[in-house]
């Protein structure tokens, strides 16, 4: 009785207009800010973008970092070159071998000791990142896909993956951070067997490529998802400083592989995948996740001629005595290598001494990030999960 007399006593505002009429009736919204993160799994680490939305759209994303910071750079300024070699691991957790290619690069340019690289261990080098990139490769687009919905391909990413690690710890002993490319050289050589054993993982992930393709980049409703959202032109790209499959994926074919090779890649045959825009615009979501399946292929490429450019090396040098007891003159240097993220350089400067006077890195991660807010304009707010996922970022790096 309460009840019906409470219904009563509220008047319909609408009960003299038509539907038609209230349709068209301007109900205004309120804009609202929300947190996404830094515990949300789409956002791929501790990262906090806050969202100004107007409904589902989203008027802006602004990324708060520093939530992981470890002041990397500076403990680099307080360790010799050798001992730092294992918290570049850390930064980049996903490409272990090379930020530890990147900073043993570095320091060996600064010291001279590159005319010293063996041409065993330059090979073995090219091997190890290129199947790191096809390891790193494999979380982006197994969790990216996972962003927008897709649970399987995850599970057969890292059933992939797991063959790589397995290689890794047959050649160091480690599955993650592996501190097996260092200053000079490596920590060991490649294990009985490692050749064998990584060929027959190539001929088994190679034929996995296509399945991929037809289980989620060519699924309908992943390329609903991803196809034409978050377009990145090529003329913003190289604005904000974009590097990596990022850039690639915008149309620009640059690579340092390739217009700065080192550790020989001027010796190998590949080709740069870019952004094409087969399922929508150029630079698309699509475009970014397809480049990295694109660069998979390559890398099986490259792996195959380094491994058939180990025969006849057998007996050379692989780790520098040097290494650990090297003192850095008092002058700087800048290198950068190809990450599977991007570009990655470290800046070290030498005094005299085995410590470094300054260490600094470039992390594509970083880079990459700062275009969130543009390309976060103006979009629906499923639609960020999908953006973010396809830059494919690596908190570690990007606090240092």
């Amino acid at each position: 009785m309460v009840a019906d007399i409470v219904l009563e006593s509220q008047p319909d505002i609408h009960a003299d207009l038509s539907s038609e009429q209230i349709s068209q009736q301007d109900f205004p919204t309120e804009e609202m800010l929300v947190n996404m993160g830094p515990q949300h799994p789409a956002t791929h680490g501790v990262l906090r973008v806050v969202l100004r939305t107007d409904g589902e759209m989203v008027l802006e994303a602004v990324p708060h970092i520093g939530y992981l910071h470890r002041c990397a750079e500076k403990i680099g300024e307080t360790l010799a070159s050798y001992q730092y070699i294992p918290y570049t691991d850390r930064m980049d957790y996903l490409a272990g071998m090379n930020n530890n290619l990147a900073y043993a690069l570095a320091i060996e340019r600064l010291t001279g000791l590159e005319a010293e690289i063996t041409e065993r261990t330059r090979h073995i080098r090219v091997i190890f990142a290129e199947l790191n990139r096809i390891a790193s490769h494999l979380v982006a687009i197994g969790t990216y896909g996972l962003d927008i919905g897709a649970f399987t391909p995850f599970l057969y990413a890292f059933r992939e993956r797991e063959w790589i690690l397995d290689l890794f710890e047959s050649a160091c002993g480690a599955r993650l951070t592996y501190s097996y490319i260092t200053i000079g050289g490596l920590s060991h050589d490649l294990p009985e067997g490692f050749v064998d054993r990584c060929t027959e993982f190539l001929d088994y992930f190679e034929p996995k490529i296509p399945e991929y393709n037809n289980l989620l980049s060519f699924n309908h409703i992943f390329v609903k998802r991803t196809a034409n959202v978050g377009v990145i032109s090529a003329e913003d790209a190289l604005a904000y400083g974009l590097t990596g499959p990022v850039l690639r994926a915008s149309g620009v074919r640059w690579d340092l592989r390739k217009a700065h090779p080192d550790c020989g890649y001027d010796e190998y045959e590949f080709d740069i995948p870019i952004g094409e825009g087969a399922k929508g615009a150029v630079g698309d979501c699509w475009d970014r996740y397809f480049v990295r399946m694109c660069e998979m292929e390559q890398s099986v490429r490259i792996v195959r001629q380094a491994l058939a450019k180990l025969r006849g090396t057998e007996g050379q040098e692989t780790r520098h005595k040097k290494g650990k007891t090297i003192k850095l003159p008092d002058d700087e240097v800048y290198y950068e290598i190809e990450n599977p993220r991007g570009q990655l350089g470290f800046l070290v400067r030498g005094n005299g001494s085995v410590i470094p006077a300054r260490v600094k890195a470039r992390g594509p991660s970083f880079c990459n990030l700062c275009i969130v807010d543009k390309v976060c304009t103006d979009v629906l707010l499923a639609d960020v999960a999908a953006i973010i996922g396809s830059l494919d970022v690596v908190m570690g790096e990007v606090d240092r």
